[in-house]
C-alpha cells in the first residue's frame, strides 16, 4: 500500500489517497482516507513518465565533446567522435554504464526506458559468439536496476542515404534483415527472463541507415510491438532523403509503412505544416529529446499545431549528456518559446502549461514503448512517482500549481520515491542499489578511459 497526501489520479486531484498494487498493476484507489502502519507514506503522487528514447553508452561521453574544433561543429562532427569512442566499449562497459544510466533516470523520476540500441557487435565488427551478448547486457542492467525495459534492437544496415557503405565507425552496427531478426529472436529470450513488464520492440534506424526493401521486410517480420526510428531530425538529413526518395522524410514514411499508435517518430524535427498535422492524425508518437537536440543542434520541435492537431508526444534523454526529467519537459516548452518570442506556448487554448506537458508525456510515452501506464488508474502499471511538494522550490503553489512548479521550478531532487510496475527501486530519494551501481560504473570508467 502506497498513502499519498495529494494524488494526480485519472480523474484529476484527489487527497488523502492509498493506492493498492499487486502483480505490479494498481488494484484499487481510495481517496479521503487514513494511513495504516505498514503504508509508504509519500507527499504527492503522480504517474512516472517513461524514458522513451535512450542510447545509454553515450552517458560515457559526456563532457567530452564540448570543444569546438576548427570549422564549425555539427550533429555530424559530433557523430564522428562517438563513432570513434564506440570503438572501445567492452560488454562489461556497457552493461555497467546501462546500470548507471537506468540508476539516474529514476531517482530523476522516470519508471520505464526505452533502450534504442544499435551496439551489437565487437569492434571491427564481428559478432559475438552469441549475436544476443549485448542486448543481454542491456537486460542484466534492467535486472540490476529493476526498471521498466522496452528493448528496442536497431536495424542498421547502410552508412547513408542510397545504400551507401557502412563506414569503419559504424560496423558495430550493421546487420542484414536476416541476421537482424535472429537477434531480435535472441533479445526477446533474455528479456524473457526480466519482469512481465519488460518487453522487445524493433528501431530501425532511420531512413537513410536502411532501404525500402528492407524496412518492409522487417516490418513484416515484426507485427507486433513498438516499432521506433529517428525521422528527420537534421536539414540535411531531409535534404538527403528527399534526394533520394523524392518526398521528405516523415511524408515519405507515411505513405509508404502502416504507421499507427505502435510507432514513435524520433525527433521528427524539421517537419512542414503538412507533415505536422499528418503525423499528429496517424497516431504516432513524436519521441521528444529536447535536452539532447538543444545540444546538437538539432533544433525545435513544432509544438503548437502539433498539439492543437492531436498529436501524441513523449520525452526521451537519447545521448545522455544529461539525464533529468524536469530539464526535459521544460526545455521543451522552452525551445518553443525562444523560437515564437512567446511564453506559455505548449498547451491549447487556457490552462496549464506544466500539466499539459506532463500529463501529455506521461501518456504518450507509455504508449511508445507498450506500457499500460501513463496515468494512476486501477487496472494501469503501476508506474509511479512521489515527490515533496512541501520543497522549497515548490511549497508555495496551490495543488492546481504543483505540476508548473514541477516543471519550471523544481528540480529532480524533488523525487522521493519511485515504482517501476509496483518495484520500488527509489526510496527517500536515493535507489536503493545506488552505492554498488555507481561503484562499478566508476571501475568500468577508469578501464575505458585506460583504453582510449
Amino acid at each position: 500500500m502506497i498513502f499519498a497526501k495529494q494524488a494526480k489520479l485519472s480523474t484529476g486531484w484527489a487527497s488523502n489517497v492509498r493506492v493498492t498494487h499487486a502483480d505490479g498493476r494498481i488494484t484499487d484507489i481510495a481517496p479521503n482516507q487514513t494511513p495504516d502502519a505498514h503504508d509508504t507514506c509519500v507527499d504527492t503522487l503522480l504517474p512516472a513518465l517513461a524514458n522513451l528514447h535512450s542510447h545509454s553508452f553515450q552517458r560515457a561521453m559526456a563532457g567530452m565533446t564540448e570543444y569546438r574544433m576548427a570549422g564549425k561543429d555539427s550533429f555530424w562532427t559530433w557523430r564522428d567522435l562517438m563513432y570513434r569512442f564506440t570503438a572501445n566499449l567492452t560488454p562489461e562497459h556497457i552493461e555497467a554504464i546501462a546500470a548507471f544510466v537506468f540508476l539516474e533516470m529514476q531517482e530523476a523520476g522516470y519508471a520505464s526506458v526505452g533502450e534504442f540500441h544499435y551496439l551489437h557487435h565487437q569492434a571491427g565488427g564481428t559478432p559475438y559468439a552469441d549475436l544476443g551478448e549485448l542486448s543481454g547486457r542491456i537486460a542484466a542492467a534492467a535486472a540490476t536496476t529493476g526498471i521498466g525495459l522496452t528493448h528496442l534492437p536497431v536495424l542498421y544496415t547502410y552508412g547513408g542515404a542510397g545504400q551507401a557503405p557502412l563506414q569503419d565507425g559504424q560496423a558495430r552496427f550493421g546487420n542484414s534483415v536476416d541476421r537482424f531478426n535472429d537477434l531480435v529472436a535472441k533479445a526477446r529470450d533474455v528479456v524473457a527472463h526480466l519482469p512481465a513488464d519488460c518487453r522487445v520492440g524493433i528501431a530501425p534506424h532511420s531512413l537513410r541507415a536502411t532501404s525500402p526493401d528492407d524496412l518492409k521486410a522487417v516490418l513484416a517480420a515484426h507485427t507486433a510491438g513498438p516499432v521506433h526510428i529517428h525521422i528527420a531530425e537534421q536539414p540535411k538529413e531531409v535534404a538527403d532523403i528527399s534526394a533520394w526518395l523524392g518526398a521528405r522524410p516523415v511524408d515519405w514514411l507515411l505513405a509508404n509503412a502502416e504507421v499507427t499508435i505502435n510507432w514513435s517518430l524520433i525527433h521528427a524535427t524539421h517537419m512542414t505544416a503538412d507533415e505536422t498535422l499528418k503525423m499528429a492524425k496517424s497516431g504516432a508518437v513524436a519521441g521528444l529529446c529536447p535536452v539532447t537536440e538543444a545540444n546538437l543542434g538539432d533544433g525545435p520541435f513544432n509544438g503548437p499545431s502539433y498539439l492543437e492537431a492531436g498529436g501524441a508526444f513523449g520525452v526521451g534523454s537519447d545521448s545522455n549528456v544529461l539525464i533529468s526529467l524536469t530539464e526535459e519537459l521544460r526545455t521543451l516548452e522552452y525551445s518553443q518559446r525562444l523560437r515564437d518570442v512567446a511564453r506559455n506556448v505548449m498547451v491549447v487554448g487556457e490552462g496549464s502549461v506544466g500539466d499539459t506537458i506532463y500529463t501529455g508525456a506521461a501518456k504518450g510515452g507509455a504508449q511508445a514503448l507498450g506500457r499500460g501506464a501513463g496515468e494512476i488508474a486501477v487496472g494501469e502499471l503501476a508506474d509511479i512517482v512521489a515527490i515533496d511538494s512541501a520543497a522549497p522550490s515548490m511549497c508555495a503553489l496551490r495543488q492546481d500549481q504543483i505540476l508548473d512548479g514541477l516543471v519550471f521550478a523544481a528540480k529532480d531532487d524533488v523525487v522521493t520515491d519511485v515504482w517501476s510496475a509496483g518495484r520500488h527501486a527509489v526510496q527517500s530519494g536515493r535507489h536503493v542499489k545506488r552505492d554498488d551501481i555507481v561503484a562499478a560504473y566508476k571501475l568500468a570508467m577508469q578501464s575505458l578511459m585506460a583504453s582510449l
